[in-house]
């Protein structure tokens, strides 16, 4: 399975335009061309605009044969490294890959945007380019959680909101719905309340007042609460929590993921901790389609990040998000 993302095809792919930092990441630009070559090589057609060192992609695309009429480069001279402070960077670097990139999705000369940089810049760029659609009080990430029995869960807030209100628990759970129906395609995906105890009363001041607001939102299908022994079960497509309890989890997912492979264990269901085969996350709640990698990208996730961006394109996502919120 190279990733959970299908493509579809569809008479407006060649109108499509989604828009790759190439300078963003460990492995970048090559590791970003490897994956825009696995992208060619099934026959995917979308355009594709390259924001990045000119010379240095020119040289790579045409090592790789990938010299075409659907790919575009936008020249930048300038890289926000993975530790700069993302709002000071954003301001004293014009000229970068990223703030580029997020300019042209903001004047609509590009779909979406994909990045494996700097996930502070990319949330800035997120927040104050292309903004929050009316009604999401905070925008949302989420990670996916492999599970037992083959399937794929999706937690969120999993850490750019490590302080919540019940209010911001009930529109996750939205998000969440949403990007698991539309995206996962999960039909009427079961929400979960990640919390201490099963029974409705339980957890702390946050849990229990965001407990009546999901068992009252009509577009959810809310099942209660969920423990940590719940998460790599099949017993909710998508779990809730604030983002402190969400990267709590995330982390501790990856250094199992880590540990399988320290210690050679060789298990189907551990192999799914292995991000690249989901490629990215989207910021959820903002205007337009923005995809977040891991900083140690390679080809494969470059490829599955350009294959969620145009699903999310093709089945309108933002699109039935705003008319969510706007009802």
């Amino acid at each position: 399975m190279v990733g959970i993302f299908y493509l579809h095809k569809s008479q407006d792919i060649c109108n499509m335009n989604i828009g790759i930092d190439m300078m963003g990441g460990d492995f970048a630009p090559l590791e970003a061309v490897k994956g825009i070559q696995l992208y060619r090589e099934m026959g995917q057609n979308a355009m594709l605009t390259l924001f990045g060192d000119a010379e240095l992609l020119n040289q790579l695309l045409e090592q790789h044969g990938m010299l075409q009429s659907n790919t575009t480069i936008v020249p930048t001279t300038q890289v926000i490294d993975m530790h700069e402070h993302p709002t000071k960077a954003m301001r004293e670097k014009p000229d970068s890959s990223i703030l580029v990139g997020f300019q042209q999705l903001a004047t609509g000369k590009i779909d979406a945007f994909i990045s494996a940089g700097n996930t502070g810049a990319m949330m800035v760029g997120s927040l104050f380019s292309i903004k929050a659609i009316e009604g999401v009080q905070r925008p949302t990430i989420g990670a996916y959680m492999p599970r037992e029995n083959g399937k794929l869960g999706w937690l969120l807030d999993a850490g750019i909101n490590s302080d919540c209100k019940p209010e911001n628990i009930a529109q996750f759970a939205i998000l969440g719905s949403l990007f698991a129906e539309q995206v996962l395609n999960i039909p009427n995906p079961r929400v979960g309340l990640i919390n201490i105890g099963e029974e409705e009363g339980k957890g702390n001041i946050l849990a229990q007042a965001a407990y009546p607001l999901l068992k009252e939102e009509p577009s959810i299908n809310f099942i209660g609460n969920i423990e940590g022994r719940d998460i790599f079960l099949d017993k909710a497509d998508v779990m809730v929590c604030e983002g402190f309890t969400g990267n709590v989890v995330l982390k501790l997912a990856e250094s199992i993921h880590g540990l399988v492979q320290n210690r050679g264990i060789k298990d189907e269901f551990f192999d799914r901790f292995e991000f690249e085969q989901y490629g990215g996350v989207p910021v959820l709640g903002v205007n337009k389609p923005v995809i977040i990698g891991h900083g140690i990208s390679h080809a494969k996730a470059f490829l599955n990040m350009v294959k969620l961006a145009q699903t999310m394109i093709e089945k309108d996502l933002l699109g039935k998000i705003k008319e969510k919120f706007k009802a």
